[in-house]
């Protein structure tokens, strides 16, 4: 028997804009943008992505691109596909629509990726109050691993997989999100706890058509409606979408709620590598990239397998079966956060603001091994780190971990009775490419230490 040849549905030459693609891509979600192709239950196919800020970000040695990037136009995504059974009666709302991910990859001739920090007053991060300032790391891939020359010191396998995958909304679904959403950015930051100790306004990102790729809609009134109704792809939702888990690599399967004739499923986001949290907001191995899929469709699967929880019975989530292959790192170093923020407040049960403070940890304690804070930051974000909610019910305190793989290093990072390395042994890694704050917003002051700041 013959090999099987993927079935090429989206093609992408990253050397061009969107829309200058062969089949058209997008970066908002709304039910009425059109299919790009059709893929029918048993077919092999290939989706082609590229990098979600469209060639924003360059590979070079400085970090003004991330300063200066554009974040109304993300996420590029590929699609909406159309999916069908075999007899090519597409899904139905309320089928379950069951995407196989087979093989992922790099792109050919684009075998590199970017990660990096948003400035402060422009996307900002996890810790955007702790780290202001843009900066960047650029990655080289050799087969399943990468090294950067602007981290050194590290080198690491890669789990590839696409930070965001979903279906479509209904019209129904699209308008609870951007009610609920539009409600949370109204609101007084001041009402929401974590908008204090985390520092992500705008704490949502309701519709905009500035930067907004509609794929086949075409300039017109229906371009115009569209675009001030489609939702951003910023969070991941009950479709799916943005959530950035790593695990979803070759050999993972994941369960899509189906809202829409056809599911209408997209794709892009590709991840060479992500640390679980993707810290820095731009955190992950952002690059161009492939996959090779198969769909099957569970008829009447969400009444059956999803229960809503939530006031209508469009509020389910995706569930995955987890893929087979991981990198086998064996010795970790794990660090631990509990709910106590960084200037001493206690929160209740708050596993955001323990994971912070898991993350703050980390990064100072691998600083003392010759990289800057900046440096770790960026590493925690894409390397195969494991985060955990370690613990969620002793009041007042959550527990959160984060473990880092040692064998990425090129020295022994475990505490041990010869010290930390000083003098000759404390091998500098340099700085990665870094463009200085200048705006106004707060900036974090330690107060435990002689010489505070980052």
């Amino acid at each position: 028997m013959a090999p099987r040849t993927p079935i090429p549905i989206v093609s992408v030459d990253p050397s061009k804009r969107p829309l200058e693609q062969k089949q058209p891509l997008h970066n908002r979600w709304h039910p009425e943008i059109p299919p790009v192709g059709e893929v029918k239950e048993g077919d092999l196919f290939r989706v082609e992505t590229i990098d979600w800020t469209a060639g924003q970000i360059k590979d070079s040695d400085t970090a003004e691109d991330m300063k200066a990037v554009d974040l109304t136009q993300v996420h590029y995504l590929s699609g909406p596909i159309r999916c069908c059974d075999e007899r090519g009666v597409p899904a139905k709302p309320g089928d379950i629509l069951t995407v196989e991910i087979l093989n992922l990859g790099p792109l050919a001739g684009d075998e590199w990726g970017f990660c990096g920090v948003f400035d402060r007053d422009n996307g900002g991060g996890f810790l955007t109050d702790h780290f202001p300032d843009a900066s960047k790391a650029i990655w080289d891939f050799d087969g399943i691993y990468c090294t950067s020359r602007h981290i050194p010191g590290v080198r690491f396998a890669g789990i590839t997989h696409p930070g965001l995958i979903g279906t479509a909304p209904s019209a129904e679904l699209l308008k609870i999100w951007n009610d609920r959403e539009r409600g949370l950015h109204d609101a007084d930051p001041d009402s929401v706890t974590l908008a204090s100790c985390l520092h992500t306004r705008p704490m949502a990102q309701p519709p905009n058509p500035s930067g907004a790729c509609l794929g086949k809609i075409g300039q017109g009134p229906d371009w115009d409606r569209i675009a001030f109704e489609a939702a951003r792809t910023i969070p991941g939702r009950e479709n799916g979408g943005n959530c950035d888990i790593k695990n979803l690599t070759r050999g993972s399967k994941v369960h899509f709620p189906v809202f829409v004739e056809g599911a209408n499923l997209s794709m892009g986001d590709m991840h060479f590598s992500q640390g679980d949290g993707e810290v820095s907001f731009c955190g992950a191995i952002e690059m161009s990239g492939w996959l090779e899929l198969k769909i099957s469709i569970i008829r009447g699967g969400m009444e059956e397998y999803l229960t809503p929880m939530g006031p209508t019975k469009l509020h389910v989530n995706p569930i995955f079966e987890i893929s087979p292959l991981q990198p086998m790192y064996s010795e970790w170093l794990v660090f631990e956060g509990i709910s106590v923020d960084e200037r001493g407040r206690q929160h209740y049960l708050d596993a955001s603001v323990a994971y912070k403070r898991a993350v703050l940890n980390c990064i100072d304690y691998l600083s003392k091994f010759g990289y800057s804070k900046q440096q770790v930051y960026m590493l925690l974000s894409c390397c195969p780190c494991e985060g955990r909610i370690s613990g969620i019910v002793d009041i007042p305190n959550a527990c959160a971990t984060l473990a880092i793989p040692v064998a990425i290093f090129d020295q022994d990072i475990r505490p041990n009775k010869t010290g930390l390395p000083v003098g000759p042994r404390l091998v500098s890694k340099g700085q990665a490419p870094t463009a200085r704050y200048t705006g106004s917003l707060e900036t974090f002051q330690n107060p435990a230490t002689k010489a505070p700041g980052t």
